[in-house]
């Protein structure tokens, strides 16, 4: 499946689920997406890597055509922002911040980034600017 179509079945199905409470799988998606884009900011992009999906972070090493540390640096992702509303449905997770939207899955060892810088689009999937294949 693409990744366009698998980010939108990916959002219209955490849209029909609605917004869960506050709880553990909800804070631990939240905290990984945060994670993410703390690392970028503070220019760790070896910590960066290390919450993003296997498929995200081989697919940004094969594009740019360098090692995942320095990819992730350049991809011009935000910066970290406040976590305004967690989504989690089953094994995806929606993290809503203030400065961007990143999509997560659960993977052995907890959730892991699959897309992040990502915009929403009218009628559209969202438009990321880190996604895996």
């Amino acid at each position: 499946m693409k990744r366009t179509a698998l980010l939108a079945v990916a959002g219209s199905v955490l849209a029909l689920a609605g917004c869960g409470g506050p709880g553990g799988r909800e804070d631990a998606a939240a905290a990984v997406a945060v994670r993410l884009l703390d690392s970028v900011a503070r220019g760790d992009g070896a910590g960066a890597c290390a919450t993003l999906a296997p498929e995200t972070l081989a697919d940004l090493e094969k594009s740019a055509d360098q090692p995942c540390a320095q990819a992730v640096l350049d991809e011009d992702l935000p910066a970290p922002g406040q976590v305004t509303t967690t989504n989690v449905y089953g094994q995806w997770a929606q993290v809503r911040l203030d400065t961007d939207t990143v999509f997560l899955a659960v993977f052995r060892g907890g959730w892991r980034v699959v897309a992040a810088g990502c915009e929403p689009r009218e009628g559209k999937p969202y438009d990321c600017t880190l996604q895996g294949v």
